[in-house]
């Protein structure tokens, strides 16, 4: 792609389907390396990722050639194949559909790391959907409760 020259952050948030507390910290590690792995293979650059038992957010440098729901469809559907051959779970291992996309600028990369690094922490004050509600606010996303992620509260 001669001439081509993009600044393009997303962080991308997407669950586990039933909302299910499925990632264990036994092979929390091990999972991340391995989508870190299906992004790099697509020229993105990982700039951080953490996945929470219920929920993963990755934040990525994204490479012009690659569409993000492409780009979220293989990371999917190869992570769950990859845990589903490693039986870490108990049965067959999905996430739900769907996903949340959210753009930055350059200057917001190291609170957008910070803050993917830190959901331990975080998630020990706000729901995984008191804080997906508060991006789609922020960021002014249109959308309609009944299509959200499956809320098991």
């Amino acid at each position: 792609m001669a001439n081509t020259y993009t600044q393009l952050y997303i962080q991308f948030v997407f669950s586990v389907k039933g909302r299910k507390n499925l990632i264990k910290e036994s092979f929390r590690d091990e999972l991340e390396k391995f989508i870190c792995g299906v992004v790099n293979n697509h020229k993105c650059k990982i700039y951080a990722i953490y996945c929470n038992p219920d929920h993963t957010h990755i934040f990525i440098g994204m490479h012009p050639t690659i569409a993000p729901s492409k780009l979220m469809e293989q990371v999917k559907s190869g992570s769950s194949g990859w845990l589903n051959e490693k039986k870490y779970i108990i049965g067959k291992f999905e996430w739900q559909d769907g996903f949340g996309a959210f753009t930055y600028s350059k200057s917001h990369i190291d609170r957008v790391v910070k803050y993917i690094l830190n959901q331990p922490v975080h998630h020990k004050k706000q729901t995984f959907k008191e804080e997906y509600l508060q991006l789609l606010e922020k960021f002014n996303v249109d959308y309609d409760i009944k299509y959200l992620f499956e809320w098991y509260d």
